[in-house]
Formats: structure tokens, sequence, C-alpha cells
């Protein structure tokens, strides 16, 4: 039976706002990326009827997409939104089985992280010449302060609000992906930094926000404005070939496994739902392990 795919596309989207809680940036590229294949399986067979949707024509709009220069990671997102909904109608008993589950998209080359070794950050963050002496000097700086001691991701620092910060516990509440909620210890130092800085801020801004770091206006931050303020300081070191606030999170994570920290204990601290996603840093502690020995053993150089 052909079903009408604007409404199960619809219901779909609808799914992913109320029950998965997706952001409405991910809602539009997965409505984006079904128009995509329904528009291609419509020149190819005339209709679209998800109902006769095979992997094949799956497979065949995968290399269309390749064809046309895609980078195999986009191709490999479209088929996540492909899945996904297929699965969702699955789900719903609108068809028996999943086109796309068994379909495998193009590899990825991996790339090890950008990080900033523990030297150039402490010359970043110490470096006093660097900042301004007024509210935006100390806000900037100790942003970078905490991008690199908690590996907080950039939507998360622009979200968090002084109602965040338990002075007592030394914690600091951060809501990350999904609104799922993690708790990250603060140092004594790092309490103590965080004060300063909210002095700073009470002082000289004059509206009040509930939002931690905020404009000269008193209006909360937004992505363009941290990630200049981050690409400014990192600009300084010249082996970076990204300066962005993730750059930050890389970092974190590589000191801490540098330093003998779990990596399932990393995993909870930058609130990662997958172990995988966080053993790419194991990489590149072994590669900053395996250059240690290439230039320290006598034998290895050969």
């Amino acid at each position: 039976m052909k079903i009408a795919h604007d409404m199960w596309k619809e219901k779909f989207i609808e799914y992913l706002r109320h029950e998965k809680n997706y952001s409405s940036h991910t809602e539009i590229s997965y409505f984006n990326d079904l128009s995509q294949l329904e528009q291609f399986i419509r020149r190819e067979t005339g209709e679209f009827d998800a109902t006769a949707v095979d992997s094949d024509l799956i497979r065949n709009w995968m290399v269309e997409l390749m064809s046309q220069k895609m980078k195999p990671r986009s191709v490999n997102r479209k088929l996540s939104a492909v899945k996904s909904f297929f699965r969702y109608l699955k789900k719903r008993g609108v068809i028996g089985k999943n086109p796309a589950e068994h379909v495998s998209g193009p590899k990825i080359d991996k790339k090890l992280p950008n990080f900033v070794k523990d030297s150039e950050m402490e010359r970043i963050i110490d470096d006093e010449s660097d900042y301004t002496d007024d509210f935006e000097g100390h806000r900037d700086r100790f942003i970078i302060e905490l991008f690199y001691l908690t590996g907080m991701r950039r939507a998360e620092l622009i979200s968090l609000k002084d109602t965040d910060v338990d002075f007592f516990a030394s914690t600091l509440r951060v809501t990350g992906k999904r609104n799922k909620q993690r708790i990250i210890p603060l140092s004594d130092a790092t309490i103590a930094g965080l004060k300063q800085y909210m002095s700073v801020r009470d002082a000289e801004i004059e509206n009040k926000s509930p939002h931690l770091f905020v404009k000269k206006d008193g209006n909360p931050l937004y992505p363009a404005m941290v990630y200049k303020i981050i690409h400014t300081h990192l600009s300084s070191v010249p082996t970076l070939s990204k300066k962005s606030p993730h750059v930050l999170r890389h970092t974190f994570a590589t000191e801490m496994l540098n330093n003998g920290a779990e990596i399932n204990a990393v995993k909870e601290l930058l609130g990662h739902s997958s172990l995988a996603s966080t053993e790419v840093y194991t990489h590149v502690t072994f590669e900053e392990l395996k250059k240690v020995y290439q230039n320290a053993h006598p034998r290895a150089k050969k």
C-alpha cells in the first residue's frame, strides 16, 4: 500500500522534536536529507513510495552524492537520517523491513583531533598582556580557562547560568546534547577565578542576566562571538590548523588521558553517549607516546 510520504515525514520530524528531543538544527537537516532522497527516487522511478524503496535505490543515491564531490562524512550523516526515518516507519508498522538497515556508508579517513600542548595553554592563559584589564578581558581569559579545565562544548558554555554553579560543592552543572545534564568538579583555584570574574561582571554590567557569561550590554554571548574569542587567542599557536573552541575540548581530553585519567571518567566529563567517541583521544596519546619513543630511543630512529 502506497503511503503519503509527506505526512509520515512530518510525523517523523515531530517524533524527533518531542520524543528524541533533537535540536531544531538537526530537525531541519533530517528534513532536507529525506527530501533529497525523495527527489532522487522520483527522478529514478517516477514516484516516491516508501514501501517500495529498497537498498539498491539508497546505495545509488549515495553514489550520486559522492559523484557530486560530497564528503564521506556528509554522506554518512544523510544516511543516518534515512536509516532513522525507515526505522521509525518500521516501528510504526508502516513498512515490514528497513531498506537502509544494512547499507554501509563510505569510509571516513580518521584525522587525529587538534590539541594545544600544556606549555602553550599555560602561556595563553597566564600571559595577562594578551587580555584587556576590564570586564571583557577578565571574561575572555576565564572562558578560555574554563574550556581547557572542563572540556565543555561551546553551546554548553553559552547556556551556563549563575545557578549552575555550586560554590559549596565546587561543581558546575552542564546541560549537553538532548538536554542531558552532567556535573563537573571544579578546583579551588577555578572557583576563586570564577568568583573574581563574577565580581568584575556584576560591578561593570548594569543589565542583570541569569547567564554566567554575557556581553557588555548584559545579553548572553552568541556562538560566533565565542568562536572569535578563542580563535584570537589560539592564533598565537602557529602549529594549529584549527583554532576553534572544540580544539580546547580536544586539548582537555588529551591532557586528561596523558596524565593517567581513566577513559570512562573522561567520557563522563565530556558528556559522550558512546565510549567510541572518547576512544579517538587514545590515538592522540599513543601518537604522542610514539614520538617520545622515536626521539628518545637511539635505535628507534634507524
